[in-house]
């Protein structure tokens, strides 16, 4: 009777020891590289549309383009917590505003400091048409980096977020077309 409890015993703690143990395999997501360079580089696009939506909410004078620029920071705060949540666990660097580098404005979309320093220093309607147009070719550019993350991507959260900016951000770049066609010159 010892004998069988002592086997019955060693037997759960084996099975307890097992259960426990880390199969690296198993324990790692599943994401490629296509995933770390969709991650990478929709952070700072997403911070630069952030700081694109912050200039309106000050600068702006017609409502609705106020209205849009309150939605996308809504939007897109929360999406950059997301992807630096995966590149974090995927042991991979989470970039910074201040770090995006001369390569960030090479990504589809991505405003130049010029660009970026001219929106700054309009007022008004010029303001509220400028920034209308560029964050169109933002939000394209965006697009387009989620495509690429859906035909190559491996990670499914990360394929399942770049079909809902696609979706999103299509449905916002016709609406803005709208907007813009409307905005007096």
């Amino acid at each position: 009777m010892r004998h069988r409890l002592w086997i019955t015993s060693a037997l759960l703690l084996l099975g307890t020891l097992t259960a426990c143990g880390s199969d690296d395999k198993a324990a790692a997501p599943d994401f490629n590289d296509a995933d770390v360079t969709f991650a990478t580089q929709m952070i700072p696009h997403h911070q630069q549309a952030v700081q694109m939506a912050d200039m309106a909410g000050y600068t702006a004078t017609n409502p609705e383009v106020k209205k849009f620029a309150t939605a996308i920071k809504a939007a897109q705060d929360p999406e950059i917590k997301t992807l630096s949540t995966w590149l974090t666990t995927w042991g991979k660097p989470v970039p910074t505003p201040d770090h995006g580098g001369h390569s960030a404005h090479e990504m589809p979309g991505m405003m130049t400091e010029d660009e970026m320093s001219a929106l700054g220093n309009a007022k008004g309607r010029q303001f509220d048409r400028q920034w209308t147009q560029l964050m169109i070719d933002h939000h394209q550019g965006a697009v387009t980096m989620a495509k690429t993350e859906q035909s190559t991507g491996k990670y499914p959260e990360a394929v399942a977020l770049a079909g809902k900016i696609q979706s999103d951000q299509t449905r916002e770049i016709a609406a803005l077309q709208e907007l813009l066609a409307k905005l007096p010159r």
